[in-house]
């Protein structure tokens, strides 16, 4: 990097040259708003820092980037079966957490391409398309979700048919009124988890009742609010069974239902979709839809490295969810 260089950096953001190096360099050692500003001088000069000019040197880059929206059990499970996969291919991973936030995603993105990552997977937010300057040139994989970004390789389940299986259960098991808890509907996962419980109801002959439905963020307060929303009512308007389509949620859930004096199965059914030792534990154990979490990570992880080895041919991958019967479900 020039001095002159980055002196305009260092000047845009406010700081000293030596502050801008620590962040390009270290970027731990910087604070939060400081490094955030720094990078958006960063952008705004379209500097890359000296990394950049060493693996152009090396011809490669020996590292990818990945990023997470939470590191709750579902994605650091994820986020193991990636760097599993990564040391075993001599590749390093760099982990960064967006918090579905459009600035921490943003940051995110930003100190990665200053680390010329050979690749990147993701977990995309509802403000990816955003971020499309910085992706731009870079191979990407999206894991879990997709943002429906042009050129990206996806790695995700069949969340339609998990969710359809669950409450195809529940209808066998005499269920009629049938409640649901769904992630924001601008999230892939949601909207196809949402329309698969809508394919298992038009299947049984049961209508879609709205006011049976609430939408949370996939975090467990939301999922506890919902459930109470639901299910703080008259017993003859509430629910008989319970979709929640993750497990965050789930547990959310279950809080309220103990809150409310409910038992399981005997005062509702449940079913959601993600399994865990906690499913397994609780008594009954819960029933789900159970993802190959581990395996997901794996596979994302092996998509980029084809997809690095033969250019921009497409790599889609959808592995299958299946529903496991536990003992939350009985008849109404």
């Amino acid at each position: 990097m020039t001095v002159n260089r980055l002196a305009e950096i260092a000047a845009l953001a406010g700081v000293s040259p030596s502050t801008v190096s620590r962040a390009l360099s270290r970027p731990e050692l910087v604070a939060e708003r400081t490094r955030r500003r720094i990078m958006n001088a960063v952008e705004a000069t379209g500097f890359r820092q000296n990394e950049v000019a060493r693996s152009l040197k090396q011809q490669t880059s020996r590292t990818i980037g990945l990023v997470v929206t939470d590191l709750n059990p579902f994605h650091a499970t994820l986020v193991k079966g990636v760097q599993d996969t990564a040391e075993r291919n001599d590749l390093n991973v760099i982990l960064f957490t967006s918090d579905d936030s459009a600035a921490r995603e943003r940051e995110a993105l930003s100190i990665l391409r200053s680390h010329m990552p050979q690749g990147l997977i993701l977990i995309p937010s509802a403000h990816t398309a955003l971020h499309a300057q910085l992706l731009r040139g870079l191979t990407v994989v999206e894991l879990d979700r997709q943002s429906g970004m042009d050129g990206a390789h996806t790695v995700q389940v069949n969340n339609r048919a998990g969710a359809r299986d669950a409450v195809r259960h529940l209808i066998a098991q005499g269920h009629q009124r049938i409640g649901a808890i769904f992630g924001q509907l601008h999230v892939s996962t949601a909207q196809e988890r949402h329309q698969g419980f809508r394919d298992a109801l038009a299947e049984g002959g049961v209508a879609y009742d709205e006011t049976l439905v609430r939408y949370g963020n996939d975090l467990e307060p939301s999922g506890r609010a919902a459930a109470l929303e639901l299910l703080d009512v008259s017993p003859g308007a509430r629910p008989t069974a319970l979709f929640v389509s993750n497990h965050e949620m789930a547990v959310g859930a279950i809080i309220a239902m103990r809150s409310l004096g409910l038992k399981l199965p005997r005062d509702i059914s449940l079913t959601s979709f993600d399994d865990s030792r906690l499913m397994l534990l609780h008594e009954p154990p819960i029933s789900v839809v159970a993802q190959p979490t581990y395996e997901l990570g794996v596979r994302a992880c092996e998509v980029l490295i084809a997809a690095l080895a033969d250019g921009d041919v497409p790599h889609h991958v959808r592995l299958d969810a299946p529903f496991i019967a536990r003992g939350s479900v009985a008849p109404p």
